[in-house]
């Protein structure tokens, strides 16, 4: 089925056309259609399967003859990332018409999402902690709001964010279209969803949550202190192309960065620790292919959509199933191929066992030939928490000993009498910049001038 066949604006098959879509995807397909009926949509919708489109396709469409300087749509993300992907998206397929978009996320400036919110943006991205706060503000009004999507439903729940989401639908209309896309659904996002959706459209709710057909899975059986070895020797041998790689930790993803660029690896790390503006550079590099790794945490890499990705690598096996179907969708996207590797450990196997009930098949081991799997590491990749905390308060207590020390300074300098000595009952004026000090001591004050 060809996008002509959705009967979607001319405007926006253009975009389309030039953004090299050929045809849609079956989210797409079954998703856009009530959408532009105007009917509220429950999807189970998988990384990489297209949604993104699903949900904003129908949304120009109807936003292209309103008046503009109203927000009259809002996206609700986990992910500051997630935000600017669905913001780069809407962009690039509404560029022949009028509609705006605008990402409000936190740790960047709070002015020009202000200025978004007043001049009435189209659509906005948002996600909900910075939404809030901007709520609590006179200027950020959204009366006028007639379609609203979440995106990433379980995500949200998993980030502990539904609190605020319900906060937000207390100010938000409720005579609006709702989208509601999840890749599974626990109870707590049914019920969010029964409470949002009027006689919604249901698309794949039974669907089993498992990787996009077109992922290749494999696992990788190895020691935990050999595993950045591994990775090192696959990126050598070039069966890694470029590879985002998700570790279990913020501490392991800054450590295993290191341990690649220290192989001459170009590699960048994405964690919940780094800034707004780390964070961005290190996307945009790694999409741009300044970094050929990608070192990121599951939250972080939430909106990590790279076109033509050729792997992702679990440095670490995540602890529930979902987190694995969220982590191999980074590759594979939008029905293309792509590899999912797993570094698996001994003390990692039960995990591995409930991911393979969930994806219903085994999946097959690999080892790679000529890798020293009994080699010694040469140091480890993580130092354990209880060794971090120790060495951090003994770099605290040698610095307290320093000041101390300076402080005290000696009782008499070299070739001078005890005489010399200014003694306890006066003090050494403290230095000025830019002038001499003044004589007298402290008590002695500057006539006025």
């Amino acid at each position: 089925m060809p996008f002509t066949s959705l009967k979607l604006h001319a405007s926006l098959l253009k975009a389309i056309k030039e953004l090299g879509f050929v045809k849609p995807t079956p989210i797409q397909t079954d998703a856009i259609p009530p959408g532009l009926a105007g009917k509220d949509l429950l999807a189970c919708a998988s990384t990489g399967s297209g949604k993104t489109a699903a949900f904003l396709l129908p949304i120009i469409q109807a936003l292209i003859d309103k008046p503009r300087r109203t927000t009259r749509a809002l996206v609700l993300t986990p992910t500051r990332e997630l935000a600017a992907q669905i913001v780069e998206d809407c962009n690039a397929l509404a560029v022949h018409t009028p509609v705006t978009c605008a990402a409000i996320y936190g740790g960047v400036g709070m002015g020009p999402q202000e200025h978004a919110l007043r001049s009435g943006v189209d659509v906005i991205v948002a996600t909900p902690g910075r939404l809030l706060d901007h709520l609590r503000a006179p200027y950020a009004k959204l009366d006028g709001l007639e379609y609203l999507v979440l995106d990433e439903a379980d995500r949200m729940l998993d980030m502990g964010f539904l609190p605020d989401v319900r906060r937000i639908l207390r100010q938000i209309p409720t005579k609006r279209q709702t989208l509601f896309f999840s890749a599974t659904m626990p109870p707590a996002i049914a019920t969010l969803a029964s409470e949002m959706l009027k006689q919604p459209t249901v698309i794949n709710l039974q669907r089993q949550s498992a990787p996009a057909s077109g992922i290749t899975q494999a696992i990788y059986p190895v020691a935990q202190e050999l595993k950045s070895a591994l990775l090192v020797e696959l990126l050598k041998r070039d069966i890694l192309r470029d590879a985002l790689v998700f570790t279990r930790t913020k501490h392991r993803a800054n450590r295993l960065a290191d341990h690649l660029v220290k192989h001459r690896v170009n590699a960048a790390r994405i964690h919940g620790n780094r800034s707004q503006a780390q964070r961005t550079e290190a996307l945009a590099g790694f999409k741009s292919g300044k970094y050929r790794v990608l070192v990121a945490t599951d939250i972080a890499a939430r909106g990590i959509d790279v076109e033509a990705l050729s792997h992702v690598v679990n440095f670490d096996v995540p602890a529930v199933p979902d987190d694995y179907i969220h982590r191999v969708g980074r590759t594979g996207r939008a029905e293309m191929t792509g590899d999912a590797f797993t570094f698996v450990s001994p003390e990692e196997g039960a995990d591995l066992k409930a991911i393979e009930r969930a994806v219903g098949k085994s999946l097959p081991r690999v080892t790679l030939p000529d890798f020293d799997y009994a080699a010694r590491p040469q140091a480890k990749l993580e130092i354990p928490i209880a060794e971090r905390i120790a060495e951090i308060r003994r770099r605290k207590s040698d610095e307290r000993a320093r000041r101390a020390a300076k402080g005290r300074g000696p009782s008499a300098s070299p070739g001078r009498g005890p005489s010399s000595s200014p003694g306890p009952h006066r003090s050494a004026a403290p230095h000025r910049p830019g002038g001499p000090s003044r004589p007298g001591g402290p008590h002695r004050r500057r006539s006025p001038r």
